[in-house]
């Protein structure tokens, strides 16, 4: 066998797509699984696109080749070229059979792609991890998902150290072998891409039921975790239940095989895997318990649950063509697990929770060097494209396209969609002329959202005429990035909208003479650069509400008065906009005390959320939001040159005057009732006044640290569960309450063998905004649960500090920025994709205040130095220090 120097990855581009060459019809893997070392044999049936004369190429990294044969006759080294990226092989044919053996070495992998161990040596277990090319890590096999295969797969191995055998599809047979040895093999009647294959080998135990799909299918349900977690998936199997039969009556999708598994690890890089009949899991999406699981994170695991179950139609049985059209089977599930969840809560909330993810991740990604369109034209890491643009934006534009075609004709569209493409690989040209064709109508004019990086500005402006009685919103919309260079293309812009009177009532809309009765509520389409909407019949000057629901992924600027959002805060029917209204109102607030300027913004902030917290009106869990001005990384946006720790004490300031217009008095008797009522319950009346209660107590914290810190410690130690357990430590950390330590200290020793609980232990220090942030960090390292292997830990230690601390990440010395760039280093050599996604801290640094900019390019550079880096990391490195 001749071995060639590994060779540099191409930059890999859209307009390069070629449909393969080679393809395989038929996978029968054989494994001969252990923990050092594991053997494969491959054989796999090849068809070739006549049309393409190329020779037979293979993907496969770092693998031991034992063997090689083709059409059962053994190979030559001189009829085949491994380079350590690539196999090619001479004289392949259409029908020709390939064979291959090789040699994985499962403990070895720190990197958690390919197949590797979770945990111990002694007490661990074999899994995979293929998305996006990590199939190469296990066989050779032309690794693209547009090859569309149909697997068998027998898995061998010692029965006392893995009495538990999995692969995806359906059960077809298991036996015992010699040496205390047994077999179990599983076949997937469906076909699908390389990156969907799964396999877990080891000790573990399950929960199962039965279920029976709306078709008539009996499916066995089975969740697996370790003997110490699994008492904790019962929830993961109600929210399992629920997602499918979601599924069947929202979309008319049922299951497809006879079991579906799901299995729960410690060490994943990802949140969850979608792989067919075998999903699997990082713990922290799929363990929950009251004892140690937060409201938040109940949803959480719910909403993750159903997003790997939902990517069985979108994203199985109808996968991506290839990788740039990632979005056409994530975005469209976040939007489909989003759906699910707002019929399973509250829709208002996980509209306002949703929305808050997006302009805390993905806008300040769209503004900054890492910015890239939902569908980028090129990529040379495609981990590194797994981000909150492709996710949660890409999520806004089915939105978008769902409100155009209405409840109805979205699932016209999706109905011809999922018929023209089952069992192939779709474009996002695919999904929209199935949308469109399905409804009559051209939604090609929508690509253009999947194919401009930024988020577009949308103007509104309203004038009345009291003689005429109308009203005439015009808005224009403004692209990113455009100023000097060749104008984009206007975007259509769903504006979802309402007219309020001064009195706070909802009015009629009648726009450009149409007299329908009784509409309130409307959405009209901005498909031009600037549009004028004229309503009549308007009896006074009203005050619109926009982009009702967030209707679109843009940024309004709409010139209201404080008393117009004051108005919109105190009477808007959508809870969204509502709280939106609320946001704005804070963000001018704040602006209002950093400028030194008039306080009739902070003022109306302030009397607003007074008047609604005496009401009783309002859903506790609602009123906790509107209670919670933006973060500090929305604040930011609204800087030209950023100083963290400034804005982390403006929204202090911010935040305590509203404390001391609500009172003291009134916050306290307020948490006492709530606290009155607390419960380990997890219905949402419960769920809002826990959320409620942790609000209140964080404003009495602005105002009276002793009485807070009392109550705080009361209820960390009377606590039924992690929420109030959680909330109450942390107000105890940020109070720097003289309680706080034995607080600490008492969760530590209580959570020592439970890794999902001291991930928070890790996070709550880590998030504290102070001077010391970066000095704890490095005290927090040397804790004994501490590693870099452990993707979770990671995240919780380095994660939220840079993530969730940023007046302590950008303190002005550069000491965050100096920790980080260490850390990454000795990440990369362990988990490259971890360490690149961490990596994307730095986004932004340009925008920041000259010492921290020069603190942090500094870092930076000598980073990007560092010789052997990841290309994972690299191309991060590369992409924020050369914008």
């Amino acid at each position: 066998m001749h071995v060639l120097p590994e060779q540099t990855p191409a930059l890999i581009r859209l307009r390069d797509y070629r449909a393969p060459a080679w393809r395989v019809e038929t996978v029968e893997l054989d494994f001969d699984l252990g923990i050092e070392a594991t053997e494969l044999s491959a054989r796999l049936l090849l068809r070739r696109d006549a049309s393409q004369n190329l020779p037979l190429r293979l993907d496969g990294e770092n693998l031991q080749l034992l063997s090689i044969a083709l059409d059962g006759v053994p190979l030559p080294a001189t009829a085949y070229r491994y380079t350590g990226n690539v196999l090619e092989v001479d004289g392949a044919r259409d029908g020709s059979v390939l064979e291959t053996r090789v040699r994985l070495r499962p403990a070895a992998n720190t990197a958690l792609e390919g197949l590797y161990l979770s945990g111990s040596h002694e007490t661990g277990f074999l899994l995979t991890q293929c998305e996006a090319e990590g199939f190469r890590h296990i066989t050779f096999f032309p690794d693209r998902p547009d090859v569309q295969s149909r697997y068998s797969v027998t898995l061998r191995a010692d029965r006392a150290r893995f009495p538990v055998l999995l692969a995806g599809g359906n059960p077809d047979g298991s036996g015992e072998l010699e040496g205390g040895r047994h077999w179990a093999r599983f076949v997937d009647p469906h076909p699908k891409p390389s990156y969907l294959f799964a396999l877990v080998a080891g000790r573990l135990e399950k929960i199962e039921r039965d279920y029976v799909t709306a078709d008539g299918r009996a499916v066995q349900l089975k969740i697996w975790a370790e003997a110490d977690a699994i008492g904790r998936c019962g929830y993961a199997m109600d929210a399992l239940e629920r997602s499918m039969r979601w599924d069947e009556q929202a979309y008319g999708r049922n299951y497809d095989l006879d079991v579906f598994h799901v299995v729960a690890t410690h060490d994943f890089n990802m949140g969850a895997m979608e792989n067919k009949g075998l999903n699997i899991f990082n713990a922290k999406c799929l363990l929950a318990d009251p004892d140690s699981t937060t409201d938040d994170e109940y949803r959480h695991v719910e909403a993750v649950v159903a997003h790997e179950y939902f990517h069985n139609w979108s994203g199985n049985r109808v996968t991506c063509r290839d990788w740039f059209q990632l979005s056409l089977k994530e975005g469209l599930t976040v939007f489909r697990e989003q759906s699910f969840s707002a019929d399973m809560n509250s829709a208002p909330l996980k509209r306002i929770e949703d929305v808050s993810l997006l302009r805390r991740a993905q806008f300040p990604e769209d503004a900054g060097p890492l910015a890239h369109p939902v569908r980028p034209a090129q990529y040379s890491e495609i981990n590194n494209f797994y981000t909150a643009t492709v996710y949660e934006k890409g999520s806004e534009l089915v939105r978008m396209l769902a409100g155009a075609l209405g409840r109805a004709g979205f699932r016209r569209g999706m109905d011809l969609y999922f018929e023209r493409n089952d069992g192939h690989a779709a474009t996002l040209e695919d999904f929209l002329g199935a949308l469109g064709d399905a409804n009559g109508t051209d939604l090609m004019p929508y690509l253009a959202w999947y194919g401009q990086a930024g988020t577009p500005r949308l103007k509104a402006h309203g004038r009345y005429d009291a003689v005429r009685q109308e009203y005439t919103l015009t808005l224009a919309q403004h692209a990113p990035g455009t100023a000097g260079a060749e104008p984009r293309p206007a975007l259509p812009i769903p504006v979802k909208l309402a007219l309020f009177d001064r009195d706070g009532g909802m009015l009629p809309l009648h726009l450009d003479g149409q007299t329908s009765e009784g509409i309130t509520e409307l959405v009209v389409v901005l498909a031009q650069v600037e549009q004028r909407f004229v309503f009549g019949n308007v009896a006074s000057s009203p005050v619109p509400s926009l982009l009702r629901g967030f209707s679109a992924p843009v940024i309004l600027e709409c010139d209201y008065t404080p008393g117009e959002l004051a108005l919109l805060l105190g009477h808007d029917v959508d809870g969204f906009n509502r709280w939106e209204a609320g946001q704005q109102l804070a963000a001018r607030a704040y602006e209002d005390l950093r400028d030194g300027a008039s306080a009739d913004a902070l003022q109306a902030w302030c009397a607003a959320l007074a008047l609604l917290f005496d009401s009783h009106g309002i859903d506790d869990a609602l009123l906790a939001d509107l209670l919670t001005p933006p973060g500090e990384v929305e604040l930011a946006e609204r800087e030209t040159a950023i100083d963290p720790q400034h804005i982390h004490h403006l929204r202090q300031r911010l935040q305590l005057r509203l404390a001391e217009r609500l009172g003291a008095e009134a916050l306290h008797q307020r948490y006492l009732a709530l606290a009155a009522h607390t419960t380990i319950d997890m219905d949402a009346t419960s769920q809002a006044r826990r959320r409620l209660k942790r609000r209140v107590l964080e404003l009495l914290n602005l105002l009276d640290r002793a009485r807070a810190g009392e109550l705080a410690a009361a209820q960390y130690h009377d606590a039924p569960g992690m929420t109030d357990r959680l909330a109450a430590l942390t107000v105890l950390l940020r109070g720097q309450a003289p309680q706080a330590a034995s607080a600490l200290l008492d969760y530590r020793t209580r959570y020592a063998d439970n890794a999902l609980a001291l991930d928070k232990w890790f996070a709550v220090q880590a998030q504290i905004p102070d001077e010391d942030a970066p000095e704890r960090v490095l005290m927090l390292e040397r804790d004994p649960g501490f590693t870099l292997k452990n993707p979770n830990r990671v995240q919780a230690l380095l994660g939220a500090f840079v993530r969730g601390n940023p007046s302590g990440f950008h303190r002005i010395d550069g000491a965050g920025y100096r920790l980080l760039a260490e850390r990454l280093i000795a990440l990369d050599a362990l988990n490259p994709q971890v360490a690149a996604r961490l990596a994307t801290a730095f986004n932004g640094w340009q925008r920041l205040e000259s010492q921290r900019r020069g603190a942090a390019r500094a870092a930076i550079a000598e980073l990007a130095g560092h010789h052997g880096l990841s290309r994972n990391l690299a191309e991060i490195i590369g992409g924020v220090l050369n914008h």
